[in-house]
């Protein structure tokens, strides 16, 4: 697997091997002792969801002893991921990047604990894959909201180049904390 450093630190884009002729390819998308490596602690659940073009999910995270380290990927589709450093502590606080992933770029993103993830969907019927290395548990889930003008991720931008008129949001992820809210809280 080769890895990608980000401009955000320990957060990582990854390129498992890929092994193929005209008839495809093999690959493996999972390797427990390369993920470890990272800092993954282990699988523990396998996640996806379908998404029409335009749906827009995040910016979430889990809290406290729930806090989640992820390997994402578009297995059918396409999207560009969006996560924000939310460690107090990281020289990368309160910045983010966003990374287009497809199946056909074979591309993952390892977000760590303490990172906001989220993504739109470019094409309908995306299908996105979650590795997370601790379960989910929904009274410890929190958010940003993905529009912060304080973390400043260039939405407009993605929606332009897509053709992405505005972005389709659960009511959840309509109404998140702004990034000063939440780092008042981590005070």
């Amino acid at each position: 697997m080769k890895k990608i450093d980000t401009e955000l630190k320990d957060c990582y884009i990854l390129e498992p091997a890929r092994f193929g002729d005209a008839r495809g390819y093999f690959s493996a998308p999972y390797i427990d002792e390369e993920y470890r490596e990272l800092g993954f602690q282990g699988l523990k659940q396998v996640s996806r969801s379908k998404s029409a073009k335009g749906v827009l999910r995040g910016m979430h995270f889990q809290k406290g002893d729930y806090a989640q380290a992820k390997v994402v990927e578009a297995v059918q589709g396409a999207v560009i991921d969006a996560v924000v450093d939310l460690r107090k502590s990281s020289p990368s606080y309160g910045k983010w990047i966003t990374v287009l992933l497809t199946p056909e770029n074979g591309r993952q993103l390892y977000v760590p604990r303490g990172f906001a993830h989220g993504f739109i969907s470019l094409e309908d019927n995306t299908v996105f894959q979650y590795f997370v290395d601790n379960v989910y548990a929904p009274d410890q889930e929190g958010g940003i909201a993905w529009n912060d003008p304080t973390v400043g991720i260039d939405w407009q931008d993605i929606f332009d180049k897509y053709d992405i008129e505005k972005p389709e949001l659960s009511s959840k992820d309509s109404d998140r904390m702004s990034f000063a809210k939440y780092d008042k809280e981590q005070a």
